[in-house]
């Protein structure tokens, strides 16, 4: 019995197949011309529906419209771009999972990907340099040492980095803007700005090790005990890096 509401849509799963081995060669049959191509992407497109459908739902406060009309569009589109998504890249299937839960990621991705897209549409997205804050310390001492940490920071930030590079990672890292809408408001990919956050990261880590703030650098003048302090710590939860932002991508062989 079909779902008489959009969000009573079951999530995907392997639940939702026959247990065990594929019911067919999802690669040969999607990869030749007749009938049994022709049932295996009417049976992928339902497939990718229904993930895409799941993950919308999951998603819908985040849409200005969260209405059931909206959603099934949303859903949909999400599906038939994630078909086309998989179909280009199907010889890259290696067999390390089910085809299907392959498939579903495609999907889910997808739709994450449009419903964040959808979010930020109307929004303006302001690449911005930073000025690093301390951070609060009931401890006169840690407040102080959490203070120079602070300017440390946004020093190394102005002093090896690009401009580009600053922007980029306050944008993706400190006002969370989702990658892929700030690759298509500057019209580049996300494994460019996934370069540029591990470059950040690589500049701030050795700045801030030579300047005695991290380990593998000589403390400086005048904080000859940062190293050892609770402010080094900190330190490393300080630089940006790509881990947060990495949540959003894929393993090897997902779309």
């Amino acid at each position: 019995m079909r779902p008489t509401r959009f969000e009573e849509a079951a999530p995907p799963g392997p639940a939702c197949h026959a247990v065990g081995a594929e019911p067919f060669d999802w690669v040969t049959a999607l990869s030749t011309s007749g009938p049994q191509r022709d049932l295996a992407l009417g049976q992928l497109h339902a497939l990718m529906v229904r993930a895409a459908r799941h993950q919308v739902w999951r998603l819908r406060d985040a849409l200005p419209d969260a209405s059931a009309a909206t959603l099934d569009v949303v859903a949909n589109q999400a599906a038939d771009e994630a078909m086309v998504a998989l179909l280009g890249k199907l010889d890259t299937f290696e067999g390390r999972s089910r085809f299907t839960t392959w498939a579903y990621k495609f999907a889910i991705v997808q739709a994450g990907s449009d419903v964040r897209r959808m979010q930020w549409h109307h929004r303006d997205l302001e690449l911005r340099d930073l000025d690093v804050p301390a951070p609060a310390a009931d401890d006169p001492a840690q407040q102080a040492e959490a203070s120079d940490l602070a300017h440390a920071v946004a020093d190394a930030m102005h002093r090896v980095l690009t401009p580009h590079q600053r922007r980029v990672a306050v944008a993706l890292l400190v006002d969370t803007i989702p990658i892929d809408v700030l690759a298509d408001r500057l019209g580049t990919t996300r494994g460019a700005l996934y370069k540029t956050l591990h470059d950040v990261r690589g500049r701030l880590r050795s700045e801030l090790a030579a300047q005695g703030y991290l380990p593998g650098g000589t403390a400086p003048a005048s904080s000859s005990t940062a190293s050892s302090t609770p402010a080094s710590s900190t330190a490393a939860t300080s630089i940006p890096s790509t881990s947060a932002s990495d949540s959003s991508s894929t393993q090897a062989g997902e779309p």
